[in-house]
C-alpha cells in the first residue's frame, strides 16, 4: 500500500480511538493546572494552549489554573528579595506579594489568554482574588521543629464561582491565577497553585483534574522514568507517603487530589507538560502517558 495512504489510515485510526472519550467527556469540565518548567518555554506553552482550544472545540469545558513560581522567584531576585520556602511554601512579605500579583496578573495570565485567543479560542483572565477566598496559614519547619508564619500565604476556604461559571456558559476558557482574597480584610494572599486547582476542581465537580508539570508522573524510584506508576487508588496514597514513594511537594499535591476526588472530581491525572500533546494523549488514548489517581 502507498505509504502516504497508510499514514492517512493511521491518522483515522487515532481519531477512532479517541471517539469514545470524545463522547464520554462532551459537556464536562476539566480543571487543568499548568506549572513547572513547561511554562518557561513559549513554544511549549503555545502547543499546550492549542490543545486546550481543541478540547473546547470538541465540547469539553476547560478551566485553567496556572502557577508561576519560577517567574516569581526571578522577579524577586531582580528586586533584591530572597526567596525563602518552608514546607514547599514561599514566605511572602507585603513587598513580595506585590511582585507575586504583578507577575501573575500582568505577565503570565494575560500571556496564556492571548495564546488561547490566537489559536481561535475564547478566553478570559480571572484574577484569583476575584474567585478564591482564603485564610492565612502556617507551615511546619523541620529546621525549627515548629509551625512558622508565612506572611501573605493562604489556603482556599471558599470560592465565588459566578465569573468562572459565566465564562464556561459562554464557551470561554477561564484562566485563573493562584491568588486569594483574605476573608475579612480582602488583602491578596499567595496560594499554592496545586491546592488552588484542587479546591476549584472540587467546587466545580470537574470530571478531571489534570496537573501539567515537568515530571512524567509519580515514580516508584525517582528520577527513574521507567519506574512510572500508571495508576493509583485514593486508599493507597497515605501508605505510599509512609513508604517514601510520595515525598516533598508531591505530598500536599496528592492529598489535595484525594480530597478533590472525595468531593466529587472524577479522576486526577499527573502528566509531563514538556511532552508534545501530553494533555490529549493522556485523555484520548487507551494507555495514557502519566499517572492517574482514581477513587478506591
Amino acid at each position: 500500500m502507498n505509504s502516504a495512504f497508510q499514514h492517512q489510515i493511521e491518522k483515522a485510526a487515532v481519531l477512532l480511538e479517541a471517539l469514545p472519550y470524545l463522547q464520554e467527556f462532551r459537556g464536562t469540565t476539566f480543571l487543568i493546572k499548568v506549572g513547572g518548567s513547561a511554562m518557561e518555554d513559549p513554544a511549549l506553552v503555545r502547543r499546550l494552549m492549542r490543545d486546550v482550544v481543541f478540547l473546547e472545540l470538541v465540547g469539553v469545558n476547560p478551566v485553567l489554573v496556572h502557577g508561576g513560581g519560577k517567574a516569581i522567584s526571578a522577579a524577586m531576585e531582580n528586586a533584591g528579595l530572597e526567596a525563602t520556602f518552608v514546607g514547599g511554601l514561599r514566605i511572602t512579605t507585603d513587598e513580595a506579594m506585590q511582585i507575586v500579583e504583578r507577575t501573575l496578573s500582568r505577565e503570565i495570565n494575560p500571556g496564556l489568554v492571548k495564546s488561547l485567543i490566537e489559536f481561535g479560542g475564547k478566553a478570559l483572565g480571572v484574577a484569583g482574588n476575584e474567585a478564591f477566598i482564603g485564610e492565612r496559614m502556617k507551615a511546619w519547619s523541620d529546621q525549627e521543629s515548629r509551625e512558622v508564619e508565612l506572611g501573605r500565604v493562604g489556603r482556599v476556604v471558599d470560592i465565588e464561582l459566578s465569573k468562572i461559571e459565566a465564562a464556561i456558559y459562554t464557551e470561554t476558557v477561564p484562566v485563573v491565577s493562584p491568588v486569594a482574597a483574605e476573608r475579612g480584610t480582602g488583602l491578596a494572599l499567595n496560594v499554592n497553585a496545586d491546592l488552588a486547582a484542587a479546591a476549584l476542581a472540587s467546587k466545580l465537580k470537574a470530571a478531571k483534574l489534570i496537573y501539567l508539570s515537568d515530571v512524567i508522573g509519580l515514580m516508584e524510584n525517582p528520577p527513574e522514568e521507567s519506574s512510572l506508576i500508571p495508576s493509583i487508588r485514593t486508599d493507597q496514597v497515605e501508605g505510599m507517603i509512609e513508604a517514601g514513594i510520595i515525598g516533598g511537594g508531591m505530598i500536599p499535591k496528592l492529598r489535595s487530589a484525594v480530597d478533590a476526588i472525595q468531593a466529587g472530581v472524577g479522576k486526577v491525572h499527573m502528566i509531563d507538560g514538556r511532552i508534545s500533546h501530553s494533555l490529549l494523549l493522556e485523555i484520548f488514548t487507551e494507555s495514557g502517558i502519566g499517572t492517574e489517581l482514581v477513587k478506591a
